[in-house]
């Protein structure tokens, strides 16, 4: 049998997937072939096993309205502010579907979609070609972010634009704190090192001991912080099987992110391949 006929027979799987869950065939079929594509191998769609497989299934199943809104980058400020504290949020400086013609917010900043991934400008000082930016941000709000990869929240946070101060030191971003929360708990920490330039990232337990594979990086020290990261990460993931909650460290003191409810589209793997298990496994305890 050849792989499409393979990942084909996937969208059949017995179980949980087939019979009782929602889920469009074509898009099941997408999922697969993007799956095996990236891993090499075909997902478990119905009856998810491994971290990766249970972000498939979530994007093609889980409709709870609750992961757009935390993802909806205007609404889950006060939704995150509500829950631990005013002082945990980046402040909003404009936020709306065109930008100015010029830009009256003082530099640095950062332009960000609203209803997307990665869709972000850095304006760092006055030389910054501002109609660039008002290009690239126009081209944010052409279409539906998520239709690609079947990323269903995404489609359900409305299209816009927000303008935010830039939070890192000398014009270079923080340091990305990643707390995979599974059933209310912390289980480990992704820490994502030159994010513009020569992105690499690091997984840890909560303990600070080093999960991933060894790299030529020395480990980064832990965020002084971090204790009051896990216990905020452990109150906004609440009611949820898995959430990924990010914050930085600005002058020794956290700040959120955002929340994440489709880490890499499931797309990206693990070094080594056994923590895609490991998680998985967690994924399934907290949704038994």
């Amino acid at each position: 049998m050849d792989q499409t006929a393979l990942a084909a027979s996937t969208i059949t799987d017995t179980g949980e997937g087939a019979c009782t869950l929602r889920g469009d065939l074509l898009a099941r079929l997408r999922i697969a072939l993007t799956y095996l594509w990236r891993h090499h191998r075909l997902p478990r769609i119905g009856q998810p096993e491994r971290f990766t497989e249970f972000v498939q299934h979530r994007k093609l199943f889980d409709r709870d309205p609750r992961i757009a809104s935390f993802s909806d980058k205007v609404i889950a400020k006060q939704l995150v502010a509500d829950r631990i504290g005013a002082n945990w949020i980046t402040p909003t400086l404009w936020h709306g579907t065109v930008l100015p013609e010029q830009s009256p917010w003082p530099r640095p900043f950062v332009v960000k979609s609203r209803h997307g991934c990665n869709q972000r400008a850095f304006v760092r000082v006055d030389d910054d070609d501002w109609e660039t930016v008002r290009k690239r941000s126009a081209g944010w709000m052409e279409h539906p972010y998520g239709l690609w990869l079947d990323e269903w929240l995404y489609t359900q946070i409305p299209r816009g634009l927000l303008v935010e101060p830039f939070i890192g030191t000398n014009g270079q971003l923080p340091l990305d704190y990643k707390l995979y929360v599974f059933g209310g708990k912390v289980a480990c920490a992704q820490v994502h090192l030159e994010r513009e330039t020569r992105h690499r990232w690091m997984l840890f337990d909560r303990d600070w001991r080093r999960l991933s594979a060894a790299s030529i990086d020395a480990d980064p020290i832990a965020p002084a912080s971090l204790q009051q990261m896990i216990e905020a990460a452990e109150t906004l993931a609440q009611g949820f099987d898995f959430v990924r909650v990010d914050f930085y460290e600005i002058a020794g003191q956290p700040r959120f992110g955002e929340m994440t409810f489709y880490p890499g589209s499931g797309l990206d793997p693990f070094d080594p391949p056994a923590l895609d298990a490991m998680l998985g496994r967690l994924w399934a305890e907290a949704r038994a």
